[in-house]
């Protein structure tokens, strides 16, 4: 077995785990809410602060990679709207929660310790690149699409409205203020002490491990109920049509190799907990965003091995 199978089995074993304990009744239900937690805001912030303290990013295009990226982002997104819409006859509501399941990728729970185990700490700068952008980004078009359908389209778009809760949503994220708190401290140019890189490596080193296993309790809690045919549609977008965009726009931009590998399977990975959320929110979609999640999850062990396997043999 080579070790990049080995990894991807490595990585999609530890999220199995964490379904067989909640499948069996091994950990109760609300011990994935708490993982989980402890996972997002403690966890992942303190790893996104230690890499922004003690990198140094060499040999990031950050604006190619973005621009390749999000643009690759809208396209699927938009695919996934009229997809759910256009082929499947949901309303506009529920096609947001279809366009955001195509195009949204587990970045946290699986994005982090996949790209760890993959290319290392070089391969997790380049991520923490994109995910300073992906959430904002993903964040700021889920609120304006909720105020534009959320209320059944009726009402009219408020811009202050819509501002303040987007500053709010962003501030407060954890995973955001590990990345602020980390670049303020990195431009002072003064070492973290001793005693806090020691507490920060110590719980940082616990974030990948900790978020596979509490993704599949997570997925064990989400499950499988009808919408089967749009899931399958929507994760063949999120799986393929994603990762091949993403592809052919890092060779068109000319991005470095390891840039360009990060970003493919990022692209690649399927889609988090947060489309579920936003659904919940909209109060629509909410079993089409757990099933996709579910099935594009359980299909990824496969796809993200074709796809590393691709990146490899393209870019070295």
């Amino acid at each position: 077995m080579s070790p990049l199978t080995e990894t991807v089995l490595f990585v999609f074993s530890l999220v199995a785990l964490g379904y067989l304990a909640g499948l069996t009744g091994y950990l109760k239900p609300a011990s994935g809410e708490g993982i989980s937690e402890f996972a997002i805001n403690v966890a992942m912030p303190l790893l996104l602060l230690q890499t922004m303290v003690k990198s140094d990013f060499h040999g990031v295009a950050p604006w190619s990679l973005w621009g390749a990226y999000f643009t690759a982002f809208a396209i699927t997104w938009a695919a996934g709207h009229l997809v759910t819409t256009r082929i499947f006859g949901r309303d506009a509501r529920a096609g947001v929660v279809g366009g955001v399941s195509s195009a949204y990728s587990n970045v946290v729970l699986l994005g982090a310790p996949f790209i760890l185990g993959i290319f290392g700490q070089d391969g997790f700068e380049v991520l923490s690149l994109l995910v300073s952008i992906h959430l904002p980004v993903t964040m700021a078009a889920s609120i304006i699409l909720f105020e534009m359908f959320g209320r059944g389209g009726n009402e009219p778009v408020h811009p202050l409205r819509v501002i303040q809760s987007f500053l709010w949503r962003l501030f407060v994220n954890p995973l955001i203020i590990g990345i602020l708190v980390g670049l303020a401290w990195r431009i002072t140019g003064a070492p973290l002490p001793d005693l806090v890189m020691r507490l920060v490596d110590a719980l940082a080193a616990t974030a990948g491990p900790v978020a596979l296993f509490a993704m599949g309790l997570s997925l064990r809690r989400f499950g499988i109920s009808g919408n089967v045919g749009p899931a399958l549609a929507l994760s063949a977008l999120k799986l393929f049509l994603m990762p091949g965009l993403v592809l052919s726009l890092v060779w068109l931009f000319g991005l470095p190799p390891l840039t360009a590998k990060v970003a493919v399977l990022v692209a690649a990975l399927p889609s988090g907990s947060n489309t579920y959320l936003i659904a919940v929110q909209f109060n629509t979609g909410q079993a089409l965003a757990s099933n996709q999640m579910t099935i594009a999850t359980a299909s990824a062990v496969v796809t993200t091995a074709f796809w590393l396997t691709g990146v490899v043999h393209i870019f070295g």
